[in-house]
């Protein structure tokens, strides 16, 4: 009795023990600010994406006479060459607008990925604003290709100003990257739900609880402030889907090998295009304009090719298309997008993947009711679970693209065939081409992100980080390049300094002025390189597990 008498006396003590300094790291880590900021950020770029979106309806208007999403079925009415007159004379304005402004290409989810890695570099404002206005316009005048990756982009863009101007640290910093991109992904599809999968899977790599909430209160915004304007309906309406039988399993296994394969081929052609577009040697502002007359070209045969493609991948949703349109809109499409973005028009590549999907689905729905009549389910349903395959395969992002299938078509009772056709798509993707498409433009620009933290640090990582600076009452060291003696320079890589101490044993070396060689400005030490490395190497795995 007594035990109990002093154990209920000191209850608050041992409470404010347990809380005091949960509450007083919650506070240091400055996260009733981060929630805050999140908040109003998810509520800003939900603004952003809906102004983007209605600009692309502007664009539109002027070329097709509608601002709807039902690009197909208004280029009918029109002639050839008004069809192909769009893409055309977008592609012109594109191209000058992308040399006045210098850029030499729009900004994409790939840049989002490469600021979050590269904590010290910030998406411009500027840059982020005038990519979405060249975005919408290459959109509004027919470019083949998606709105969601350069929404995404704007999110970040807004994202990045806020937390810079916050002088937040750097988990603070790439967790409001993260609530930018599942707002914008929240307010482009309506599914908040993939918002914050996304964010965590694409752009943040991991699932640290830290980070869960302020991604959470900016993707709920962005939801609530896109349904306000454009309504609560998903963006699919499509009828109820039911699975026949559960033999129709090894069919949906098979659905999502077929789908990688279609995945696969969609992403060569994107490789291909951009390389061979680079090695054409032509000024810049024609690039858009002869992508837009080859793209115009495939229209006046295909209408179904321009611009987002959401009425064709509705149509495929509802058992509109015959099989041969939608196995020859699988090739035209794929040539069409990858053609508009090797030839710089702005655009993503989620709704194209969406698109492919669904056709592939569709069409493999079809032969598959013609092999097994009283077995196969509907076409439709095959599509479904087409367009989760191929789009998660493409962006290597099978758990937020399945969820945002979910939520985009309202399909839920579809969960168990949906999982096993877009894990065996990324299954076979991952075994083949071992690649995603925003993995291989990081790659391309030397950011070999799959490959683990440590190869990423290596790069990113500047001699300037860990060198000791000559103090300014040191006598001046003069350096003779001529003797070949090893030195650094302060933009030298982690990795390109720890060879050079390796390859000579060195435990010291000079680090030289860049605009003048023979001055020597510090010294950097292989030990400190070291230290430096190992403590970003547990600051980030703190930060992943926070």
């Amino acid at each position: 009795m007594l035990a109990s008498f002093k154990l209920i006396k000191r209850l608050p003590q041992i409470l404010r023990t347990w809380i005091e300094p949960n509450v007083s790291a919650f506070l240091k880590a400055r996260l009733p600010l981060v929630w805050v900021l999140s908040l109003f950020l998810g509520l800003g770029v939900a603004i952003a994406a809906i102004v983007f979106r209605e600009l692309i309806g502007v664009f539109q208007l002027f070329w097709l006479g509608t601002r709807s999403e039902r690009v197909f079925t208004a280029a009918l009415s029109l002639p050839w060459y008004w069809i192909m007159a769009g893409p055309v004379v977008g592609g012109l304005l594109v191209g000058l607008l992308l040399t006045r402004l210098e850029a030499r290409r729009t900004g994409a989810v790939a840049d989002v990925i490469e600021a979050r890695a590269l904590s010290g570099r910030k998406l411009r404002l500027r840059d982020g604003l005038l990519s979405a206005f060249v975005t919408a316009m290459s959109l509004g005048s027919g470019a083949s290709a998606g709105r969601e990756g350069p929404v995404v982009h704007l999110g970040a863009v807004l994202a990045t100003a806020i937390a810079w101007r916050a002088d937040l640290p750097e988990w603070c910093r790439r967790t409001l990257l993260g609530a930018g991109v599942a707002s914008a992904i929240s307010a482009s599809f309506n599914a908040p739900i993939a918002g914050v999968l996304f964010a965590h899977e694409v752009i943040l790599g991991h699932y640290a609880m830290r980070s869960f909430v302020p991604i959470v209160i900016a993707s709920a915004a962005g939801a609530v402030a896109s349904r306000l304007w454009f309504g609560s309906a998903a963006a699919f309406l499509v009828p109820t889907h039911q699975i026949t039988s559960f033999w129709e399993f090894p069919a949906f296994a098979l659905l999502g090998v077929t789908a990688a394969l279609v995945a696969i081929l969609f992403q060569f052609s994107l490789f291909v295009s951009d390389y061979a577009a680079r090695g054409v040697r032509i000024p810049l502002w024609t690039r858009p304009l002869v992508g837009g007359v080859i793209v115009g070209g495939i229209a006046v045969a295909f209408p179904h090719v321009l611009g987002v493609g959401y009425e064709i991948t509705d149509m495929a949703l509802w058992n509109r298309l015959p099989l041969v349109t939608m196995l020859a809109l699988i090739v035209v499409k794929t040539a069409a997008t990858s053609i508009t973005l090797a030839m710089r028009f702005g655009g993503g590549i989620f709704s194209p993947a969406l698109f492919l999907g669904a056709l592939t689905g569709g069409a493999f729905g079809i032969i598959a009711a013609s092999v097994f009549p009283t077995m196969a389910s509907s076409e439709g349903l095959y599509a479904i679970l087409g367009m989760g395959a191929v789009a998660g395969a493409v962006l290597g992002a099978p758990i937020s693209t399945t969820v945002i299938v979910f939520e985009l078509t309202g399909g839920y009772e579809l969960s168990i065939a949906l999982l096993l056709t877009v894990a065996v798509a990324h299954g076979i993707t991952q075994t083949i081409h071992g690649h995603s498409w925003f993995q291989w433009q990081l790659e391309m620009r030397g950011l070999f992100l799959v490959e683990g933290p440590h190869k990423a640090l290596g790069h990113v990582i500047r001699v300037m980080d860990f060198m000791e600076p000559l103090e300014d009452e040191d006598a001046p060291v003069s350096y003779d390049p001529e003797t070949g003696a090893p030195s650094l320079r302060p933009t030298d890589t982690l990795e390109a300094s720890l060879r050079a101490f390796d390859k000579g044993g060195h435990d010291r070396l000079p680090v030289v002025d860049p605009k003048d060689s023979t001055r020597v400005i510090a010294f950097a030490s292989h030990v400190r390189a070291l230290r430096f490395f190992n403590r970003a190497l547990v600051d980030m795995s703190e930060e992943e597990h926070r």
